[in-house]
């Protein structure tokens, strides 16, 4: 064997022993509190066409404004409109690094349109236009008793989603999932300003909670946003890969699951979650 060979074997040794030694570590952590991410962890779209919701929730609000007696112009140019202010919404963000809230861009665009709303009925604008989604979201059968079962057994709960919808809207869905209620800390980009990765946004959540990232498990669907940023401030990540997509990964999960369940699986492995550990890491 030459030098280059035995030298790449070591250190792949080393990085196995580093990588035992961690989860040997992890593994007697007292967990007290669980972070979710929103879409495609909590709630299932799946694949959707975004055009075509975006046409639908167009005409929705549309049909709303001429409901209210607003003059409107043609379907065609309204569309287009905010077409291009999402469009040019989204880069921005991109640039500057920083989530913008579509309540803010609909507040601006009805006020160049001379159109005057108050503030229940541009949360309502910003609901239809958001709507069409919203009728894709499934949830996993089971969920909800998951959820009462980590909250019986003295676990936090809390929601931590990039997102440009408005928080009051995103409230509105999960209130209609029943969700709502087991997320009293809900952290939405558009409401602070960064997003996942950013540890900036991990740390509010748990700042909310009164508790250090070793105390926390983050769940997501994410690897470059969901475990990127929670390996980044040192809590527990679990990937939720519904469909296996995600063979190889340049960030590596603590966890791997497929189903939501799952979930109290891992919660259980926790050594100061007074269960005995696993064998090892689920990847």
């Amino acid at each position: 064997m030459n030098n280059k060979a035995t030298i790449s074997k070591v250190w792949s040794r080393c990085y196995t022993l580093t990588q035992a030694e961690l989860h040997n570590e992890n593994m007697t952590r007292t967990i007290k509190a669980i972070l979710f991410d929103l879409g495609d962890t909590l709630l299932d779209f799946g694949e959707v066409n975004l055009r075509a919701l975006f046409n639908q929730g167009a005409r929705g609000a549309y049909d709303y404004l001429l409901k209210l007696g607003h003059p409107l112009p043609p379907f065609a140019r309204y569309h287009s409109r905010h077409l291009r202010a999402v469009h040019w919404n989204v880069l921005k963000s991109a640039i500057v690094r920083r989530e913008f809230n579509t309540l803010h861009v609909m507040t601006r665009l009805c006020r160049r349109m001379g159109l005057s709303l108050d503030s229940k009925q541009l949360l309502e604008l910003c609901w239809l236009w958001y709507e069409p989604l919203s009728r894709r979201a499934v949830v996993e059968p089971g969920l909800q008793d998951m959820l009462q079962g980590f909250i019986n057994d003295g676990l936090q709960i809390a929601l931590t989603s990039n997102t440009f919808v408005p928080g009051e809207v995103l409230d509105r869905h999960l209130e209609s999932e029943k969700l709502l209620d087991f997320f009293p800390v809900r952290v939405y980009s558009c409401q602070v300003g960064f997003r996942k990765p950013d540890p900036r946004i991990f740390m509010e959540a748990l700042n909310r909670l009164g508790l250090q990232a070793r105390e926390a498990i983050f769940v997501g669907d994410s690897p470059k946003s969901d475990i990127r940023g929670a390996n980044r401030v040192e809590m527990i990540s679990v990937l939720r890969d519904r469909t296996g997509r995600y063979a190889q990964l340049r960030y590596r999960p603590t966890h791997r699951i497929r189903s939501i369940l799952e979930l109290s699986s891992i919660i259980a492995q926790y050594d100061g979650n007074n269960q005995t550990p696993s064998p090892g890491a689920k990847e």
